[in-house]
């Protein structure tokens, strides 16, 4: 598995099947107990042969941010709203694909030269958004593309610059890609590395993949916002790409259990693995499923920075999404 076939396949939230296939295919050349729970969540089980080691389960969500079709108008165009966060700012004339036939679409807005003053004042809504299919009618567009029907940006797997990747759904194909990494490590515990649904949409899969492990420990694996571009002081940079994997101390969602982060700290920096600490709290993600279902887990979220993050294009570096990977299996081993 490689991470242009992972950040191509069509999942946003709600509609994972094709990602999942892919990585349950991966996972059984890895894994005995892999199963797919009610919530579509891709749940890969070890048994370990030691019981004094404690049960240890990573996260990744597969889902992506994308859009669902709401109607259509006379002249066919297609209405829609954004699955998951999505400010409209970044898509305006990006090329989508959409349906289960993947049709080609570009999200179009009144040109500039007809919006009045006040339109250029404002950012224009999703109601004065739609996806240009080309279908001659209403009747064709909904015959194409029925109401429900899901749309991800088209955005090719692209290398680029010094190890730099440009990708849509590196948050978080990135955190389901290492997962695999870490099935393939020693561990002398109990171990699950569970690919959840739903993520972007609040957290829906993981809280039933979490009240079913109930492991001891949890680690997310995550993709975040950078904040590093232009004249951002240091002060407000969340975290800088090429600078390793961010360690979470705190997001809006969860608060790391203090020895697990500072435990990861110390690992990172015995192995030498680059590492920096995620400087702001923001967002949220898996881990407040975890800490909170059932007896409670002890929680930290290993993230790897991506610019441009809930847009068609993510940019994230290569040794970034390695470090993430590296200290994740360099922990388990240190346990």
């Amino acid at each position: 598995m490689d991470l242009k076939t992972l950040t191509e396949a069509f999942g946003p939230s709600g509609c994972e099947q094709e990602v999942r296939a892919l990585l349950k295919e991966a996972a059984q050349a890895l894994c005995d107990d892999v199963s797919i729970d009610r919530a579509g969540n891709l749940v890969c089980r070890r048994k370990g042969s030691d019981p004094m080691k404690p049960s240890v389960t990573f996260a990744a969500h597969m889902d992506e941010i994308g859009f669902i079709i709401t109607g259509h108008t006379e002249d066919g165009l297609l209405r829609f709203r954004p699955v998951g966060g999505v400010d409209p700012r970044v898509v305006v004339s990006k090329w989508v694909l959409v349906g289960k036939e993947r049709l080609r679409g570009v999200i179009g807005a009144m040109a500039i030269h007809l919006q009045t003053p006040a339109d250029r004042e404002r950012v224009l809504d999703y109601d004065n958004l739609f996806i240009d299919i080309g279908a001659r009618d209403a009747k064709e567009a909904e015959r194409l593309c029925p109401l429900g029907a899901y749309a991800v940006f088209d955005t090719p797997y692209t290398e680029f610059g010094e190890g730099f990747v440009a990708a849509r759904a590196l948050d978080d194909r990135v955190g389901c890609l290492n997962l695999l990494d870490i099935l393939k490590s020693d561990y002398a515990g109990d171990l699950c590395c569970v690919f959840v649904t739903q993520e972007e949409v609040g957290l829906r899969g993981s809280r039933g993949a979490a009240f079913h492990l109930q492991p001891d420990i949890a680690i997310i694996l995550e993709g975040t916002a950078a904040n590093d571009l232009g004249d951002t002081p240091e002060r407000f940079q969340v975290c800088v790409p090429g600078q390793g994997v961010a360690v979470s101390f705190m997001d809006r969602a969860s608060i790391a259990n203090q020895q697990l982060y500072q435990q990861l700290l110390q690992v990172a920096q015995e192995h030498g693995i680059p590492h920096q600490v995620k400087r702001a709290v923001t967002g949220g993600n898996d881990a407040a499923s975890f800490q909170q279902a059932g007896k409670g887990a002890r929680t930290c979220v290993l993230s790897v920075p991506c610019r441009y993050i809930h847009s068609g294009n993510n940019v994230a570096k290569l040794s970034d999404i390695k470090a993430q990977a590296d200290l994740a299996i360099a922990f388990l081993h240190s346990l």
